[in-house]
């Protein structure tokens, strides 16, 4: 039951993004997991209602996948706004689902998304401006991973 008093966040859509990547380098298998590096290669377009511009390339996501089939997310990388401003991104979170999907979403072949959860906690750093509003919210994200690209849909709670 929930207090009186408590606030319920709410979400605010900030925008929807596309990234190229290239194929996965494997680190193997470590004390705590598979661990690879997914390449982020830009070229992907960030769209929505308060942020338009392109990611930039040159990052990586750096994954573990767990022993309990679940994989650990650690993307740094950056966005370039429409109007010039370089924003960084840290985004940490978890992709897991039945084997069977995330067999398919291994081997290259395009899954539903609703299939399997993606989400992910960007935090971004924004120079003081237009976007600084960026540095004062908490920001949820919802994926999907494609064979040589990734969709990000983000929030603002509010």
């Amino acid at each position: 039951m929930i207090q009186p008093g408590a606030v319920r966040p709410g979400l605010e859509f900030v925008y929807e993004a596309t990234g190229d990547l290239e194929p996965p380098v494997a680190i193997g298998e470590t004390y705590d997991g598979t661990r690879r590096i997914i390449p982020i290669v830009g070229g992907g377009r960030v769209e929505g209602p308060l942020i338009k511009g392109r990611l930039i390339g040159n990052a990586a996501d750096w994954q573990v996948t767990r022993p309990d089939g679940v994989t650990v997310a650690d993307a740094i990388y950056a966005l370039e706004t429409d109007d010039g401003v370089v924003i960084q991104i840290r985004n940490r979170g978890l992709r897991h689902g039945p084997p069977e999907v995330m067999q398919r979403l291994a081997s290259g072949q395009e899954v539903d998304p609703a299939e399997y959860y993606f989400r992910t906690v960007p935090e971004f750093i924004a120079p003081v401006g237009k976007y600084d509003w960026m540095n004062r919210s908490i920001f949820v994200c919802s994926g999907a991973r494609y064979p040589l690209g990734i969709k990000l849909w983000v929030w603002r709670v509010t």
